[in-house]
């Protein structure tokens, strides 16, 4: 395919003042300053092993909490996947990977079907790194999944230290995503589903 998977999107709200711009075609670069430098070095990652070009800018409410930035910055995300992937004609839709970390096992599968569903299983014994909470990288996944309108399931299989279970995760999605989005050569210009619509 030749056309250029490439969505930008603005979202202000009282809470968190967003632009973002995704290729998921891309080679993996990143500008990230989302004011939460943990969920930075996420999105770092997120888009160096999905291989997405992805730059993100948010002025949130950060000194409220994290909770607005994170979740609004996944919506964001998610929206910029749903116009760039377009008519979804062609692509393999499904997507898993099993991601280690050190010590953590994270299991993500996604389906681009059109369909808004989060399983989300990741607890670890300590969920703090610094002040950063991981519990928001569930409701980053349930934003991100809710308005990119896919199935996501998340497992951690097993792990303990919260930095290498969140970076699982991020990095989990983003091979799976990775997969999910690529075109399948043999359903060319084919729409991935029986109904006649995605």
């Amino acid at each position: 395919m030749d056309q250029k998977r490439i969505a930008k999107i603005a979202r202000k709200t009282a809470e968190t003042d967003i632009n973002l711009t995704l290729e998921i075609d891309g080679s993996g670069r990143s500008k990230i300053d989302t004011g939460v430098p943990f969920f930075d070095h996420m999105l770092t990652l997120f888009a160096k092993h999905g291989l997405f070009d992805l730059e993100v800018t948010c002025k949130g409410d950060v000194a409220v909490d994290y909770h607005h930035t994170v979740e609004d910055v996944g919506i964001v995300l998610g929206e910029a996947f749903r116009a760039a992937l377009g008519d979804k004609l062609g692509i393999r839709r499904y997507g898993f990977f099993l991601l280690p970390m050190d010590e953590s096992l994270a299991r993500v599968v996604v389906d681009l079907g059109g369909r808004a569903h989060l399983v989300y299983e990741a607890n670890a014994p300590t969920m703090f790194v610094r002040d950063f909470n991981i519990i928001l990288v569930k409701e980053f996944c349930r934003a991100f999944s809710n308005a990119l309108a896919c199935n996501l399931h998340v497992k951690l299989e097993y792990g303990e230290e919260p930095h290498h279970v969140a970076e699982a995760v991020f990095k989990g999605l983003a091979r799976a995503l990775d997969a999910a989005t690529q075109y399948d050569p043999r359903a060319a210009g084919q729409l991935p589903s029986t109904k006649g619509k995605l």
